[in-house]
């Protein structure tokens, strides 16, 4: 086992920041993980030289999702502070954020890769929300989809928890490119497009195309976290389906 959740290092004389998520098979994003991640970009993205971020996966997959232990009421408030945190350091981020996806891309793994800009996913890879299995939402996902992929789209993702291959995920522009090997194709798109403009420039490219989005975002995120920490954290069966989904038995449902 690695010693960081996170693997970082540069590429391509300093422009390009390497991020990996180093705790296979599942990759859960944890606080360890949240918290290596913050750390990495907040020491290299405001490099000059830098042109582009690109994130993937040690293993099969690239992530499970966000730590179900660390969703208990006890625990949830501080844990969807710091993932929607680094939801928002991604989404301010200064440069192209490039995401490569292998196998199952789920829950929080999903919300991290939406934040970016551009995904790159293998054929075979697979991508959900399923939240709403447990009883509960997704609080960064609802704010994300519906600006990525459209409120019809996002609402079937979230209201119904169903896991959807790369092919629809394409379809319906949750993911960019497909390619058999997505880190190489990532890496190619960076080679042709971003290491050869200026880092400046492209800097206001970046700022330019996310002003009013962000914006959104942030000011629902804030809404829709209220909403899970106020208000559905207080029911019966969202306490029920994560403690019946950790205890691995059938949750009993008493609809309120």
């Amino acid at each position: 086992m690695n010693e960081s959740p996170v693997l970082a290092w540069l590429e391509k004389d300093g422009t390009l920041l390497r991020l990996r998520l180093g705790r296979p098979k599942a990759n859960i994003v944890d606080g360890a993980m949240i918290t290596a991640l913050q750390g990495t970009l907040h020491e290299h993205l405001a490099s000059a030289r830098l042109r582009g971020v690109l994130l993937d996966a040690e293993g099969p997959h690239f992530s499970f999702g966000a730590s179900v232990e660390e969703h208990r009421p006890e625990s949830c408030a501080r844990m969807l502070q710091q993932l929607h945190t680094l939801i928002l350091r991604i989404l301010d981020c200064p440069v192209p954020f490039l995401v490569a996806v292998q196998g199952q891309c789920l829950g929080g793994g999903l919300e991290v890769a939406a934040a970016g800009h551009f995904i790159f996913a293998a054929p075979s890879a697979a991508f959900g929300q399923p939240e709403i299995k447990l009883a509960v939402f997704a609080p960064a996902a609802s704010c994300l989809l519906p600006e990525r992929i459209g409120q019809a789209h996002a609402e079937d993702l979230l209201f119904s928890g169903r896991s959807i291959g790369a092919d629809e995920a394409y379809r319906i522009g949750l993911v960019d490119v497909l390619a058999e090997d997505p880190e190489q194709a990532a890496l190619a798109y960076f080679e042709e497009h971003y290491a050869p403009r200026s880092a400046s420039s492209l800097r206001f490219a970046v700022r330019a195309a996310r002003i009013g989005v962000n914006e959104r975002i942030r000011a629902k995120l804030a809404a829709v976290e209220r909403l899970y920490l106020e208000e559905l954290m207080a029911t019966n069966d969202a306490v029920e389906g994560l403690t019946a989904f950790l205890g691995k038995r059938p949750a009993l449902w008493e609809d309120r």
